[in-house]
């Protein structure tokens, strides 16, 4: 019997498995937590009496949180590798929901909400590189693949966290800080894969590293940045602002909200499952422009035709859904030797335009309210379209982003 090539031995053995069983996992738990804030926003509003500027200033400081992990974790994946790291990550997870369920008083719950967005910065770096290590070969297919994972859980997120919220235990109701507190703990699932595998950590390269000065003078790198903080601002608002929005401007109730943004969810992993290898076909940098321009023409449709047209807010995830990973694919295949570098430093700057992002969302929302009346229902309505309006306008903004970026690489010959 024929013995079997190395490289199809290598991707049958337990170690490889482990690797990729900790990668489709760390992301379905990174969905989970991203997503489960959507019908819990309006609750934690009511119980701390907050006004939509002040979650949009909570929602930026948590994104701190998350911009801060991103710019340590790339060091600390070198000092202590990328295993350590990540069970800190899921570490920090567990015990942030923890916080969060004893939680009575604002403060604690922001502080707590933070470590839970290190925890997500961290992991999602870890995630980052190790992907670009192992997924040497279609790389944008098994990128948008990983990533579809986180998907398929903030599909059933939002509502399981819905149903979650009114489960009454011997006469307690879990509400927001109990479903946080079981949610979060689902870490512990792949902390203990991330325990039992053994992960590639980088290589030492006998040619020269390109200094990061080089790689910041590299205009490409900065476009890249450009393309992947408007890209995720549009894709992590949605999570934060749509349930509130069809709430408030449509008088939808939660489950119905909370549906749409799992409709959200089911285009987004739709497209990350299956339109992945597009991304490889027709190469990184057209299908950026593409998907995003999809997504921003859908965010705007769904804005002008009102309520009857709200479905192509899920349909505008099927656009977002693939700027991520595809930018990772593009990373990964343009900056082999320094994908470790290249990612920290975009996801970093990335994280600032989140907090940004975020702040900048509830403050055109509480502007536009006293335009028009902040008392008065039109004058939420019209903040409310303002403010998802800025969602949608990151989304053009991604694809002019890819525009000049396409035509820079083309002009060098170097089109990824």
């Amino acid at each position: 019997m024929e013995k079997r090539p190395a490289r199809i031995q290598q991707r049958l053995n337990k170690v490889y498995v482990l690797q990729v069983a900790t990668i489709f996992v760390g992301f379905v738990i990174f969905g989970i937590s991203e997503n489960i804030k959507g019908p819990a926003i309006p609750r934690i509003q009511f119980d701390f009496m907050l006004s939509e500027a002040q979650v949009g200033t909570l929602l930026s400081l948590n994104s701190l949180g998350y911009l801060i992990a991103c710019s340590f974790t790339a060091y600390l994946t070198r000092l202590w590798g990328i295993k350590r790291v990540t069970v800190m990550a899921f570490a920090s997870m567990t015990i942030a929901g923890v916080f969060m369920f004893l939680a009575q008083q604002f403060g604690w719950f922001t502080a707590s909400y933070f470590l839970m967005y290190i925890g997500n910065g961290m992991l999602e770096i870890a995630l980052a590189i190790l992907g670009a290590r192992i997924f040497v070969r279609n790389t944008g297919m098994m990128m948008n693949i990983a990533h579809g994972f986180y998907g398929l859980s903030s599909i059933a997120a939002p509502l399981i966290a819905t149903g979650l919220m009114k489960v009454t235990i011997y006469g307690y109701t879990l509400d927001w800080r109990g479903m946080y507190l079981v949610m979060l703990s689902l870490s512990i699932i792949p902390m203990i894969l991330t325990l039992m595998g053994k992960f590639p950590e980088a290589e030492e390269e006998t040619a020269e590293r390109t200094p990061v000065s080089t790689l910041l003078r590299d205009p490409a790198l900065w476009l890249t940045v450009l393309i992947l903080t408007f890209g995720v601002v549009s894709e992590l608002a949605v999570g934060g602002w749509l349930v509130n929005f069809l709430e408030k401007a449509y008088d939808w109730d939660t489950v119905s909200a909370s549906g749409m943004l799992s409709m959200f969810f089911v285009c987004f992993t739709f497209a990350r499952l299956f339109l992945g290898t597009l991304t490889d076909r027709f190469g990184y940098t057209l299908s950026l422009i593409v998907f995003s321009l999809a997504s921003g023409l859908c965010t705007f449709g769904a804005l002008i035709f009102g309520e009857p047209a709200a479905f192509l807010f899920a349909l505008s995830g099927a656009g977002i859904a693939m700027i991520y990973p595809t930018v990772m694919a593009l990373i990964a295949k343009r900056y082999p030797k320094e994908s470790d570098t290249v990612i920290t430093f975009t996801v970093t700057l990335m994280g600032v335009g989140s907090v940004i992002g975020n702040y900048l969302i509830g403050g055109v929302i509480e502007v536009t309210k006293h335009l028009y009346g902040s008392d008065t229902s039109l004058g939420l309505l019209r903040g409310l379209q303002a403010g998802y309006g800025v969602i949608g306008l990151c989304a053009l903004l991604c694809t002019v982003s890819g525009i000049v970026l396409y035509s820079y690489l083309h002009k060098r010959k170097e089109i990824v």
